[in-house]
C-alpha cells in the first residue's frame, strides 16, 4: 500500500498537481520510462498479433474445427482481450504509477483483469480434461465429446468467470476488515485490487490452486497412459494388420504430441502465475509489504504467459505454421482457402 517512488529529484511530482491528496507520480529518467514503455508496447502487440493468428487460423479453416481447437480458440481470445483491453492500461499505471482514467474505469480494469486470468487457468483445466479423456477413454470420447457440449462448457466457463471476478471487485468482499489502512494510505490517481486475508486465499483457490491441481492430476495420468500405448503400439506394428495398425499409431502420436504440448502450456502458464498467486495469499498476512516495483512485475509475469501461448503454438504444432504461412501470404482470401488441408501427416 505504500507509495512507489522510483527516483529521487529535487521537486516531487504528483499525478494530479492540482488536486490535493494526489498520488506521487514515478520520478524514473525519462529514457528509462521511454525503454519500458517500448518493451510493453511490444509485449502487448505481440500477444494482440499472435493470438490473432490462431483465432482467425482455427475460426477459417474447417479442419481446425474440433472440440480441442475450440477451447485453444476461447482461450486466444481470452489472451487477445487482456492485450487489447488490459495490457495497455496496466501499462501507463505501471510506468507512471499513476491512474488517470478514474474509479469506475479502475473497478472495471481490476474486474475485467481478474475475468482473464481466471478464465485462462479454468479454460487450461478444460483442455487437460479434454486431453484427458482422448487419451485415456478414446473410444467414448470420439462419440460423446462434441463441438456443442464444448460451446456449453467454455460458455459457462466464462460466466463463472464474469461472475465471480466483478462480485468480488464491485461488492468490495475483498476488502472488508481493511477499511482503516486503506483511508490512510488512498490517494487520488491510486488503482491497485488488493485482497484481505480470506479472500486472498479464496481467490488464489479459485483462479489458480484448485485448478491448477487438477490439471498436474490428470497430465499426470495421461504420461502414465500414454507410455503405456505407445508399448502395445511397439508391440502390434510387428504384427501382421499393418495398415491399420499404422493408422493408430499415427493417431496415437498425434494425440499425444497434442497432449505433450498442451502441458508445455499448462507448466508456461505456472511459472508465470504462480508468483502472483503466492503472493496474493501470503501478502496480507505480512502486512502488504511487497514493495509495489515487485507487485507490478509479477502482474507483468503473468501477462506474460498471454504471450508465450501463441509462440508455443508455432513452436510445437506443424499446423500453427503452415496456418501462419497461409495468412501472411494472402491466400487465406482465396475463395475455397476453408477447405486446405492444415494438418501435415506423419508428424
Amino acid at each position: 500500500m505504500g507509495l512507489n517512488l522510483t527516483g529521487v529529484s529535487a521537486e516531487t511530482q504528483y499525478c494530479f498537481p492540482h488536486l490535493n491528496g494526489s498520488c506521487q507520480r514515478s520520478q524514473t529518467l525519462t529514457i528509462i520510462k521511454a525503454a519500458v514503455y517500448m518493451f510493453m508496447a511490444c509485449t502487448i502487440l505481440m500477444t494482440v498479433c499472435g493470438n490473432l493468428l490462431v483465432i482467425i487460423g482455427i475460426s477459417h479453416f474447417k479442419q481446425l474445427h474440433s472440440p480441442t481447437n475450440l477451447l485453444i480458440l476461447s482461450l486466444a481470445c481470452i489472451d487477445c482481450c487482456l492485450g487489447s483491453f488490459v495490457m495497455p492500461y496496466s501499462m501507463i499505471r505501471s510506468v507512471e504509477s499513476c491512474w488517470y482514467f478514474g474509479e469506475i474505469a479502475c473497478k472495471m480494469h481490476s474486474a475485467f483483469d481478474m475475468t482473464m486470468s481466471t478464465a485462462s487457468i479454468l479454460h487450461l483445466c478444460l483442455i487437460s480434461i479434454d486431453r484427458y479423456f482422448a487419451i485415456c477413454k478414446p473410444l467414448w470420447y470420439r462419440s460423446s465429446v462434441t463441438m456443442n457440449k464444448v460451446t456449453c462448457l467454455i460458455v459457462i466457463t466464462w460466466l463463472f468467470s464474469f461472475g465471480f471476478s466483478f462480485g468480488v471487485v464491485f461488492s468490495m468482499v475483498n476488502l472488508v476488515g481493511m477499511e482503516e489502512l486503506i483511508t490512510m494510505n488512498s490517494c487520488t490517481g491510486n488503482c491497485l485490487l488488493i485482497f484481505n486475508k480470506q479472500w486472498g486465499v479464496v481467490a488464489a483457490l479459485v483462479a489458480f490452486f484448485i485448478p491448477g491441481t487438477v490439471m498436474t492430476s490428470l497430465y499426470l495420468k495421461i504420461f502414465y497412459v500414454a507410455r503405456s500405448h505407445a508399448k502395445k503400439i511397439n508391440d502390434s506394428l510387428s504384427a501382421p494388420r499393418a495398415v491399420t495398425d499404422k493408422k493408430n499409431h499415427s493417431f496415437e502420436q498425434r494425440e499425444k504430441k497434442a497432449a505433450k504440448t498442451l502441458a508445455f502450456v499448462m507448466g508456461v502458464f505456472v511459472l508465470c502465475w504462480l508468483p502472483f498467486f503466492v503472493t496474493l495469499i501470503v501478502d496480507p498476512f505480512i502486512n502488504f509489504s511487497t514493495p509495489l516495483s515487485v507487485a507490478d512485475a509479477l502482474i507483468w509475469l503473468g501477462y506474460f504467459n498471454s504471450t508465450c501461448n501463441p509462440l508455443i503454438y508455432g513452436f510445437f504444432y506443424p499446423w500453427f505454421q503452415k496456418v501462419f504461412k497461409i495468412i501472411i501470404s494472402g491466400k487465406v482470401f482465396q475463395n475455397g482457402s476453408s477447405l486446405l488441408s492444415i494438418y501435415i501427416e506423419n508428424v
